[in-house]
């Protein structure tokens, strides 16, 4: 059986932490910030992890990660 692929633009933007879960950068931060708050734009810095409903998927997507 051939060796799966990786999703190469996931694995650009996921890592995986030393616990298993998977460290992803937040949305919305890349244009139109003159209406959001300095708050908002700061809170977006920081990174998220991906939520328990993808992680299945995020898996299937990068099989040696």
């Amino acid at each position: 059986m051939p060796k799966m692929k990786t999703h190469r633009a996931t694995a650009k933007r996921i890592k995986k932490t030393g616990s298993g879960k998977f460290k992803r950068a937040k949305a919305f931060k890349s244009h139109i910030l003159t209406k959001k708050s300095s708050k908002r734009k700061r809170n977006l810095r920081k990174s998220g992890y991906v939520s328990a409903s993808q992680v299945k998927t995020i898996k299937k997507l990068l099989p040696y990660i």
